[in-house]
Formats: structure tokens, C-alpha cells, sequence
């Protein structure tokens, strides 16, 4: 902890020079550093404030001679420590050393997966559910592209979450997220299994990944979808392929085909930075028995069962019977769990 009290003196200093305060970028990312640090600076403060109490109430154990005053004064010892013992949880949670992406925006891609269109009204459902739980952050979401099937559902859907730590808590919902019900079409009130996928990226910066313009075929195509009188009449949608790698991106959102061409290539560079993380985790996660944090999207994560109104986290199992609020966007409990089933387990990494 005493690293961290000098690194925010230091980064304290750096935001008082001018010459920082004239640099923007420099100045957001000082400021960010400081306001991550401050919470270990203020534990401390708290830690170093019961220590202190607590040799003054070992000492009075050891002085004191009236039985009742000594059991009293035992008494604040236990608690003292109790104390002292979850802070000190605490601290060792703030100095796992921090996801250097978690506060990037996120790129958030729903796809539909078996289940024909009710998989495709639910991945529809989760659309919903992620922009819901966007705006209760006041989180900004921008559509790239979106590609629908029957009324209400969705094949495809890319977007850009943006907000302070939207990367970093959005990361968790990569996977299957399947769901048990009755779909509107069955008239036997039989219950189906149907799924989706969830793939979130942390939105590269050009500076992270370098792409070679010979590497892209671009094409240009009349958009398909909803979106006014010159949709369907110019040719503004656009697909790039990364040919060393396959990887295809469409964006026909905007009307302006240099707008859309720029959307793709977001989205491009955030799947590449995606893979390179991906490897790394990969590699870490060997030795995890837990898929927490993993980015495996292979995976089965998350139940959704309309029946009993029940949402269960395959990778922490966790079950919560208030299906009806999760899906209005009330991810608090399920994300902050995740986040400290990964947090604890990257404490025991380091031990």
C-alpha cells in the first residue's frame, strides 16, 4: 500500500504542473490514475487509524485490573481486528493490479443461435436488456449495425457502449445465454430451449492495432433495413473483410457510406484487439478452473427460465428468481458478483 500512497503523491504532483493541464489526454489519464488510487490512499488512512486504536486497547488489557473494564476492553480487541482483518480484504482487492482495457467503451454483438426466430426474438430481449442496463449507468449506446428477422427479433445486433468502466463490466457477459420457455408460435404450451450469443470487445484505439490497407477488400452495397427514403437508393452500406484473418464486418447504420465505412473499421480493429486478448486469457486461464473472466464464448454462462422466473450463472452458480427485473436491465447483482468470483480468484493467483 505504500506504492500506491507514493504513486498518487506523485501523480498528484504531475496535475499540478501546467504543462499537463495543456495536454488533454495526459491530463484525462492522471486524472483517472489519481481517482482509482484515492480509495487505496483513504483505507490506509482508516487501516493505520484502528492499528493505532488497537495497540491502545491491548494495552489496556494488559493494565487493566477491574475484571468488567478488561472484558470490555477485550471485547474491542475482537472487534478491532474484525475490522482491521476486512479491510485488509479489501486493500488486497484494490492492489490486484487492474484490466488496463476495463475502461475503454465497449463493443457489444448479440447474434441469434439455435433456436430459429425465438432465438431471435430473445437475443431481441437482450438488446433491450443491455440498453436498459446502459441507460441506469447514463452510459451512451451507439447501433452499428443491425440485422432483424420476424417482427421483434434480431439476428444480428453491434453496438458501442460508451461510459466510464463500460468495458470492464460489460466483459463478463461474453458467452451462450440461453433461455427456457413457451415461445408465442407454440400452441401445445410446450417449453423450448433457444440461445444467443454475447460477444463483448473492448473498442481498439488505432495505436493498438496497425492495419495494412492491402489486407481489406471493401465492398459497398445498398442497405437493407429501415432508415428513410435514401436507404435503399445509394449504395452506403459497407462490408470489409480482413483477408489474413476472414474476419467480416457490415455497417449499413448510417446514410453517409464514409460514416459506415469508419463504424466498420471501429468495430474491425476492437474483433482484432479482441483475438490478441483472447490468446492472453487463454493462456492464463489454463490453470483457472473457473471460465470467470476468460472471454471463452464457447461457453454456456447464463440461463434465462421464464417458467419459474428464474436467471442462473453457470460460471459462479449463482441463481436469482427475479427474471422479470434482470431483463429490464437490473444487472447490478449478477455483474458484481462476477466481478468478485474474478477478484478473489486473481487474490489467490498472487498468493
Amino acid at each position: 500500500m505504500a506504492d500506491a500512497v507514493a504513486r498518487f503523491d506523485a501523480v498528484s504532483l504531475r496535475l499540478a504542473d501546467p504543462a499537463v493541464s495543456r495536454d488533454p489526454d495526459q491530463l484525462r489519464k492522471l486524472g483517472q490514475e489519481r481517482s482509482d488510487l484515492e480509495s487505496v490512499v483513504r483505507l490506509k488512512k482508516e487501516l493505520d487509524g484502528l492499528v493505532q486504536e488497537l495497540g491502545g486497547a491491548r494495552e489496556m488489557v494488559a493494565e487493566v485490573e477491574d475484571a468488567e473494564l478488561r472484558q470490555l476492553a477485550e471485547s474491542e480487541v475482537d472487534a478491532l481486528e474484525r475490522r482491521i482483518r476486512s479491510l485488509g480484504d479489501r486493500a488486497r482487492r484494490l492492489l490486484v493490479p487492474k484490466d488496463p482495457l476495463a475502461d475503454r467503451p465497449a463493443v457489444l454483438e448479440i447474434r441469434a443461435g439455435a433456436g430459429g426466430d425465438e432465438a431471435g426474438l430473445f437475443a431481441a430481449d437482450l438488446l433491450r436488456m443491455y440498453r436498459r442496463f446502459a441507460e441506469n449507468q447514463r452510459w451512451e449506446v451507439e447501433l452499428v449495425d443491425l440485422s432483424e428477422g420476424i417482427p421483434g427479433a434480431v439476428r444480428e445486433a453491434i453496438c458501442t457502449v460508451r461510459g466510464r468502466g463500460a468495458y470492464g463490466v460489460l466483459r463478463y457477459e461474453s458467452g451462450v445465454h440461453r433461455v427456457q420457455r413457451v415461445p408465442r408460435t407454440e400452441s401445445q404450451g410446450r417449453i423450448h430451449t433457444s440461445a444467443a450469443t454475447v460477444a463483448v470487445l473492448p473498442e481498439a484505439e488505432e495505436v493498438d492495432v496497425v492495419i495494412d490497407p492491402s489486407d481489406l477488400r471493401v465492398d459497398v452495397f445498398r442497405s437493407s433495413g429501415p432508415g428513410g427514403q435514401s436507404v435503399n437508393t445509394t449504395d452506403s452500406a459497407v462490408r470489409i473483410t480482413h483477408l489474413p484473418t476472414g474476419l467480416v464486418v457490415t455497417c449499413q447504420d448510417e446514410k453517409s457510406q464514409l460514416k459506415n465505412k469508419n463504424k466498420a473499421m471501429k468495430v474491425l480493429r476492437s474483433r482484432l484487439l479482441d483475438r490478441q486478448v483472447a490468446e492472453q486469457e487463454a493462456e492464463r486461464a489454463r490453470n483457472r478452473k473457473s471460465q470467470v473472466g476468460t472471454g471463452d464464448r464457447s461457453a454456456k454462462i447464463r440461463t434465462y427460465n421464464f417458467p419459474q422466473n428464474r436467471v442462473t450463472d453457470h460460471r459462479i452458480h449463482l441463481t436469482l428468481h427475479r427474471l422479470d427485473e434482470i431483463l429490464e436491465g437490473d444487472l447490478d447483482e449478477l455483474l458484481d458478483a462476477l466481478r468478485l468470483a474474478e477478484e478473489e480468484e486473481r487474490l489467490r493467483e498472487e498468493m
